[in-house]
């Protein structure tokens, strides 16, 4: 019995929709006279092993092709799976969602008035970033998209057998058309690609997913017998928006300049106010009332009146269109008011009159003018049901899209600093020879004056060239735009307060300070990043001396003014991958874990709010799991309905690249934060139950993983037995793999570090150090030992790292590590570090099974059967990879580069179908 037959018999109809559309990929060969292919489509042909030699570069675009197809029938097969339990018994049943997380809070107490009112106080905000971990083209992402839609459709019961037979033939033209087209980016994207990629999910998933989210939740309300009427208000259901870093993140990046950045801010204007135009336009034709305008209350004929003075000729057309429909002739004069040239009924170009709105609160106003005005003429339900998906568009997305965060590394904006310095005929190598002390009196004297250190006429330095050029942008756009469209001034490897007070004096040079009466203000937040254990560990105290400072409570009160905010916030990045790559994954999760109790602390102390933006990654390695347990697992008061986090490269199309999935994905997002951020509202505060024994296991943990990662053969058995320096050669992100160009672990960017272990099966990133450290923990501490594993089943915190170790484990094949280590030509640093390399997954793997007792195949037996289903394929194209890594080596040693670069295309496009069959990069 084969993989396949195997998964059908355990698991049963996502295989048996995975043998049918293998089944169509293979008719689609032989009618295109592959006939040779064909019969090499793994698991539905007998004998259709290929010896990794003959693996041809056809060969690896069709096994990607298949890879992909089970991941889509999984996929949908999850969704399936939801909805029957959702039909068949009740919709609290399914892990995480709305009925689940409301009826949790019931139980526990809550009456449903005390939620609704806290409800809307949740905000939360995903921020897509562009980090190279997207190994397809979009071309491809594209085409995937449709293929499931098909898939989907083949659900429906309705349809006849010819209508089905169309479906089938549909998904064989695409599936032609996937196998035709170039799996593989020949050259870096630009970042106007990465824009417009980020823009597909901005502008044509999530403003269609908002309505149904705030469906879901009206939904589950109602099953759990609650009152509609508490949430039906658009001012009563939780927010959500959206953050971008693509065109503003600039750590490391050089080619995202200030122009770019002016571009980014620009388009994101244009397509909002296109977006918004078309939830306009939809509403226009759903508020078809016989209502005449002499009959409307006086505040909303001189709303109109006011907009069609504005607009003069203009407003006497969109008025005059649809007389006796009040609603409708409001609805025109909005969408005519919009700061957008139609041409064609095609919204083109930015045109700013001096009638048009100026900024998307002035739409809202009048879109609630709207429903309060159709409530009171009877259209109640329509009041609700039409207008609140426009106000919800504008609220979310506003003229601006998603808020464009600029992040710089401290160490660049040190040079900057000292260049800027030397403008003023100052010494700023004295600034960075400084000691802290030294840093901080300076900086603190230059933040009690706004005057400048150059002139705007004189040319700057490279560094302080870049900062300033890009702050200028921001300070005209804000002036001319609003603050809205900004997020925040994120501050990479903050290691100190001077890291923080820098960037202040560096946003005064472009006028994003301000005078008040109590002294100069920062207009935007300036955010710290701590990424590695040791800054994580530094945290509270760089935090609280930063909140303490006048200038940024200064700033903090005017920001909280600007935006209309109840208090004060201050917004702290915690970071995944540099912790992880720092100490491994034990220490990391716990110091993250420990940070954030205290950084929450401080914000208690000083009375300012810490909204966490938590910088994860699509790898376990780098905060990824599944969303629900994650906030779960998160700190007691930490979530404090205010959330954000990073969605990466890969992950934002495997999350959101179809609507079904999109809605679950953001649905368990929103309301994990809503209940768990009500529930710490209502419960003690309390340390956790095993802080001291993980605080002794995550240093124990981080001496191991140290041990192996500065060992004097560690990088040289990296560099040869990963794909480490093809992953840094592949086209598939704008950005550099290392920060500064430096041949160091240190320099080297989390991602490619995380995607290279992947590639090889090797995934120590999410487990090394854990095994001997739970080994020893067992015989010295044998009771502690035993609480521990007893918690292993019910604390969200040692479930969900063991959990995700777990699932890291499964995806780790000691074969194919030892097939990879034959590349590593020093014999020593080859058997030193796949020794311990294989001994500690020996003991992790051992220990693993001690604390969840049963074995992977009868705990999670879909996740066993698909990983065994996909090992079945995948060993073939890692020794393909191998033999070409070797191959490759070889030929740029002996300087052919014309056959380098050949065998470079084969090389990435074993990449590309591994990453696809591991369903992650980096």
């Amino acid at each position: 019995m084969n993989a396949l037959a195997i998964a059908k018999e355990k698991i049963g109809k996502p295989y048996h929709d995975l043998e049918f559309l293998l089944e169509c990929f293979r008719e689609v060969l032989v009618e295109s006279g592959e006939e040779e292919m064909a019969r090499c489509i793994p698991w539905i042909n007998e004998g259709a092993y290929i010896p990794a030699e003959d693996l041809s570069e056809k060969h690896l675009q069709a096994y990607s092709i298949v890879f992909q197809l089970l991941n889509m029938v999984e996929v949908n097969a999850a969704v399936q799976n939801r909805r029957q339990i959702e039909d068949s018994q009740s919709m609290d049943k399914v892990n995480g969602l709305w009925a689940n997380s409301l009826k949790m809070l019931l139980d526990q107490g809550l009456a449903p008035e005390t939620i609704a009112e806290l409800l809307c106080r949740i905000r939360v905000e995903p921020v897509l970033t562009a980090h190279p971990t997207e190994a397809k083209r979009s071309t491809v992402l594209e085409h995937h998209r449709e293929l499931y839609l098909l898939l989907v459709q083949r659900e429906n019961s309705m349809f006849t057998a010819i209508e089905q037979e169309e479906i089938r033939r549909q998904l064989k033209l695409v599936l032609d058309r996937l196998y035709r087209t170039g799996e593989i980016l020949l050259e870096k994207p630009d970042l106007d690609s990465e824009i417009r990629h980020i823009t597909h999910y901005l502008v044509n998933v999530f403003p269609t997913v908002l309505p149904v989210l705030d469906r879901r939740l009206q939904q589950a309300w109602e099953a759990l017998g609650l009152d509609p009427k508490l949430i039906r208000p658009v001012n009563r259901q939780p927010r959500i928006s959206f953050g971008n870093w693509v065109g503003g993140d600039r750590d490391g990046h050089p080619l995202v300049t200030a122009e770019v950045t002016h571009d980014t801010l620009m388009a994101f204007r244009l397509q909002a106010i296109v977006l918004i135009r078309r939830e306009l336009v939809r509403l226009v034709k759903n508020v078809s009332y016989a209502f005449d305008y002499q009959n409307a209350s006086p505040v909303l004929k001189a709303r109109i009146a006011q907009i069609r003075e504005d607009l003069e000729g203009e407003g006497r057309d969109a008025f005059e269109r649809n007389e006796g429909e009040a609603f409708r002739q409001f609805v025109s004069l909005m969408l005519a008011k919009l700061p957008i040239e139609v041409k064609r009924q095609h919204a083109t170009e930015l045109r700013e009159l001096p009638g048009s709105y100026h900024t998307a609160h002035e739409l809202l106003g009048d879109l609630e003018l709207l429903q309060g005005s159709m409530i009171a003429y009877g259209a109640e339900l329509a009041a609700y049901e039409e207008v609140n998906p426009a106000i919800r568009a504008v609220q979310t997305f506003g003229f601006h899209l998603a808020h464009l965060d600029i992040r710089q590394n401290s160490a660049f904006h040190e040079k900057a600093l000292a260049q800027l310095i030397g403008m003023a005929s100052i010494d700023g190598q004295q600034f960075l020879d400084a000691d802290q002390e030294g840093r901080l009196a300076f900086l603190n004297r230059e933040l009690e004056t706004n005057r400048p250190f150059s002139h705007p006429s004189r040319d700057l330095p490279e560094h302080a060239a870049a900062v300033v050029s890009c702050y200028n942008v921001l300070s005209r756009h804000i002036e001319k735009y609003g603050h809205e469209p900004i997020g925040a001034l994120i501050v990479s490897m903050t290691r100190s307060l001077s890291d923080l007070l820098t960037v202040y004096v560096l946003a005064r040079e472009a006028g994003l300070t301000a005078h008040t009466p109590e002294g100069i203000v920062c207009i935007l937040p300036v955010v710290p990043l701590f990424e590695t254990i040791e800054d994580l560990q530094g945290s509270p105290r760089i935090l609280k001396a930063f909140l303490e400072h006048p200038f940024t409570q200064r700033s903090l009160a005017y920001q909280r003014a600007l935006r209309g905010e109840k208090r004060l916030i201050q917004q702290v990045m915690v970071g995944y991958s540099d912790s992880n790559k720092d100490g491994g994954i034990l220490s990391s999760q716990w110091r993250l874990y420990e940070a954030q109790q205290a950084l929450a602390e401080v914000g208690r102390e000083t009375g300012i709010a810490i909204r966490f933006f938590h910088g994860k990654g699509g790898t376990i390695s780098r905060g990824a799991g599944p969303t629900h347990w994650f906030i779960k697992a998160l700190p007691h008061s930490s979530i404090n309905g205010d959330l954000r986090l990073t969605e990466q490269g890969e992950t934002i199309a495997q999350k959101y690249a179809n609507r079904i999935n999109a809605t679950y994905n953001l649905e368990l997002l929103l309301a994990g934060t809503a209940a768990h951020s009500i529930l710490h509202q209502f419960t003690p505060r309390e340390p956790h139950p095993f802080s001291a024994i993980l605080a002794q296991l995550a240093d124990e943990s981080k001496r191991h993983y140290a041990a192996l990662i500065n060992h004097p053969c560690f990088i040289l058995y990296f560099s040869q037995a990963t794909p480490i320096d093809a992953i840094e050669s592949s086209k598939i992100g704008s950005r550099p793999a290392r920060r500064s160009g430096q041949r160091s672990l240190e320099d080297l960017r989390a991602i490619p570090w995380v995607f290279s272990w992947n590639q090889s099966r090797v995934n120590m990133t999410s487990w090394y150090g854990l095994g001997s450290t739970l080994e020893k923990f067992r015989q010295e501490q044998p009771d502690d030992f035993a609480s521990f594993k007893e918690a292993a089943q019910y604390d969200p915190v040692i479930r969900y790292l063991l959990t995700n170790v777990d699932t890291s484990l499964a995806a780790t094949d000691e074969d194919i590590m030892k097939a990879y280590a034959s590349l590593v030509t020093d014999v020593e640093a080859r058997d030193t570090i796949l020794s311990m390399l294989l001994h500690e997954l020996a003991k992790t793997r051992q220990m693993l099974k001690v604390l969840l007792e049963e074995d992977i195949s009868k705990r999670r037996v879909s996740h066993h059967y698909s990983n065994l289903l996909r090992a079945s394929a995948m060993n073939d194209m890692h020794l393909k990879q191998i033999a070409l890594l070797r191959k490759w080596r070889q030929q740029k040693q002996e300087n052919k580069a014309e056959a380098a670069e050949q065998t470079l295309e084969s090389l990435l496009l074993t990449i590309n179908a591994l990453a696809s069959a591991m369903q992650n990069t980096g």
